[in-house]
Parts: structure tokens; C-alpha cells; sequence
């Protein structure tokens, strides 16, 4: 299983390399943005306990936890192929991965919440 880290040297150096060898990508947006946004202290407290997770490497719940999200439906801000990893919030009372995820981006706390299987994402404010 691949354990993304938030940022490393080596992500900025396969970056750096990607851009030397393809071109630099669509330009960066000046903030991240999100279809909306959620307070930190307003999430489920499983969400907390997923953070946790992803700050400490784990151990994840399941196999798929820190694969790449692939963002196929486009509601995330563009990004190359590797740069969102998606995690499982665990559902009370569920048999299976239920419907919350938090994925991840490689920008310092580029955090998304969904309850609802990526139809909708709320940027996660660790500040509030």
C-alpha cells in the first residue's frame, strides 16, 4: 500500500522533473477552492479519526485507504494523476466502506470531506 506523505522533497523533485519534461500544468489557483467548505470541529468524529490516521501513516481500515483518487467526476480543482489519495471514514453500524471518504491533496491540509460518495466535497478548515 502507498502512504502518501502531505509533501516531501521527493514530491517536489518528481514535480520539478514533470514540469521540466512536459511542460508545466494548467496554472495553480491562488486558493484552493471546493463546491463548499466544513469547520474541522463540525466534522463526524470518525472524520477526526481518519485525520488522525493520515497524520501518523496509518494503520487504514481497509486496503483501499491512501490509493489515488482519481477525481473522475471533476468537482475537485484539476490536478495530475497521483495528487489526491482517498481515505475511509468509517459509517457506525455499516458492513462495508459505507459512503464518507476524506481524500486528500499533496498541499499542506488540502483536506475534502464527502458523506455521500463524491457527489459533493467540502473543503476541511483546520481553523475553525
Amino acid at each position: 500500500m502507498r502512504i502518501p506523505p502531505r509533501f516531501t522533497l521527493l514530491g517536489a523533485a518528481a514535480a520539478l522533473l514533470a514540469t521540466l519534461f512536459t511542460g508545466p500544468a494548467t496554472a495553480a489557483p491562488t486558493a484552493i477552492t471546493a463546491v463548499g467548505d466544513i469547520c474541522y470541529s463540525r466534522l463526524p468524529s470518525q472524520a477526526h479519526d481518519t485525520l488522525d490516521l493520515i497524520e501518523t501513516g496509518g494503520p487504514y481500515p481497509f486496503p483501499q485507504d491512501g490509493t489515488v483518487f482519481q477525481n473522475r467526476e471533476g468537482i475537485l480543482p484539476s490536478r495530475t494523476t497521483g495528487h489526491y489519495h482517498e481515505y475511509t471514514v468509517i459509517t457506525p453500524g455499516s458492513d462495508t466502506r459505507g459512503a464518507r471518504r476524506i481524500v486528500t491533496g499533496d498541499a499542506t491540509r488540502e483536506d475534502y470531506y464527502t458523506a455521500d460518495h463524491y457527489e459533493s466535497f467540502d473543503l476541511v478548515d483546520h481553523d475553525c
